[in-house]
């Protein structure tokens, strides 16, 4: 290892600098988001807004940091997958830096100005659709048997280019009364979609390689499931939008829905238990890879419960702690599972989670407890700025360990 960190290594493997970006925008993103609930407290400097913070931060968390780390897994383990050539990082440096920088300038111009804001999310879009161009066609150029994987994800992609899109024309028609449906949109239809087809191939495999007695049980009407369960959920968030939940049938919508999404919750924490929850809790690097899965399926079984409990009052229970469950939990947990093992084996050092990285994500998963337990009516409102300063706590302490790493030579002196 050379004995200071230097720039110039982030160009030597494309996720060097994917997630050196993307974990950037998610130390900024999280400050500002701490800073932001602080405020809300009176403690703080009185911030002033000319787009809702609430938009700010949900268009932040969704197209900010994740589509850059998308990036680091796509042209490391994409080209693998496809049989083709790695593509140089010379030809990732604008578009990535393009969607850092425009994220960096959208909460800026949410205080300072829409303008400025626009502009940001303007150039976020430039650099996620050059992105998904350079995806396609490596994909398009593959001949390997098996690419469904990587459809799945290439169109995914193409859902957020859309949806990042409409939530600019959003902004520009109405001030962003729209954007928030197409932040949504995004969230499920790009973001848990690409997740879910990255889990579907890699944890049975890790699982497998790890616990010799499980033998990695993957069929593709599993992965039709998990799709269409984020297909689902962006349905229903536009039902919701068109009024369907609204007025006399308001109660039986929710009755229905929640029934719906108890039972893909149901079938999704089936599936963690299949896929070896239990036997792989003993290798702290797959038992957070595990953990966050099953995340997914609590979500579930969380916004059904929010339905069926909230049926008398009319509005769901938990609010966007269910969203929250997903975000923070599902989406959380699983970055920092596969950014950890990705830059632990692509910097020479062993596969493994160390007290630290360990320790941050179980830190982790009382801020999603909190986070859930904020949403019940009736919480102090102090226990977000709680749960905002855990998560940067979290983001700083394994965020910081691994920037630390992008800028070094590979420990055991191999090239990438």
């Amino acid at each position: 290892m050379t004995s200071r960190w230097q720039a110039r290594h982030l160009l030597d493997a494309p996720h060097r600098l994917s997630f050196f970006l993307a974990l950037c925008v998610l130390v900024f993103a999280s400050a500002w988001w701490a800073l932001v609930q602080l405020d809300r407290l009176g403690v703080g400097w009185g911030l002033r807004y000319v787009v809702s913070p609430t938009l700010m931060h949900s268009a932040l968390m969704t197209f900010g940091f994740m589509p850059l780390l998308f990036s680091g897994f796509l042209f490391t383990a994409g080209p693998k997958w496809l049989g083709m050539r790695p593509v140089p990082v010379s030809r990732l440096v604008v578009p990535l830096g393009l969607q850092a920088a425009g994220w960096m300038l959208w909460v800026a111009g949410g205080h300072l100005g829409l303008g400025l804001a626009v502009v940001g999310v303007v150039l976020a879009w430039v650099g996620l659709a050059w992105i998904q161009w350079l995806f396609w066609r490596l994909l398009m150029a593959s001949v390997v048997p098996d690419r469904l994987h990587a459809t799945v994800i290439a169109v995914a992609g193409l859902v957020g280019v859309v949806a990042l899109g409409a939530v600019i024309v959003s902004l520009l028609r109405d001030g962003g009364e729209m954007a928030r449906l197409w932040v949504l949109t995004g969230l499920w239809g790009f973001i848990v979609a690409t997740y879910v087809a990255v889990a579907h191939r890699m944890i049975p495999f890790f699982t497998a390689s790890a616990v010799p007695m499980l033998r990695a049980w993957r069929p593709n009407w599993i992965l039709g499931v998990l799709l269409a369960a984020t297909v689902l959920e962006v349905l229903l968030a536009w039902a919701e939008w068109s009024g369907i939940s609204t007025g006399p049938a308001s109660r039986v919508w929710m009755l229905l829905r929640g029934l719906l999404e108890l039972a893909i919750g149901s079938v999704i924490v089936w599936l963690a238990f299949v896929w070896g929850m239990v036997q792989s809790l003993k290798i702290r690097l797959l038992a957070m890879l595990h953990v966050g899965f099953v995340w997914l399926g609590i979500a579930f079984v969380l916004a059904g419960l929010s339905q069926l409990l909230g049926f008398h009052a009319g509005t769901p229970f938990l609010g966007l702690g269910t969203l929250h469950a997903l975000t923070m939990g599902f989406l959380g947990s699983i970055m920092m599972a596969m950014v950890t093992r990705v830059s632990s084996g692509h910097s020479g050092r062993p596969l493994v989670a160390d007290n630290l990285v360990w320790r941050a994500f179980w830190v982790l998963q009382l801020a999603v407890v909190l986070r859930i337990v904020g949403a019940v009516p009736g919480t102090p409102v102090w226990l977000m700025a709680g749960v905002a300063l855990l998560w940067l706590g979290v983001v700083l302490a394994w965020g910081g360990r691994m920037l630390g790493w992008y800028g070094h030579l590979r420990a055991d002196g191999q090239p990438g």
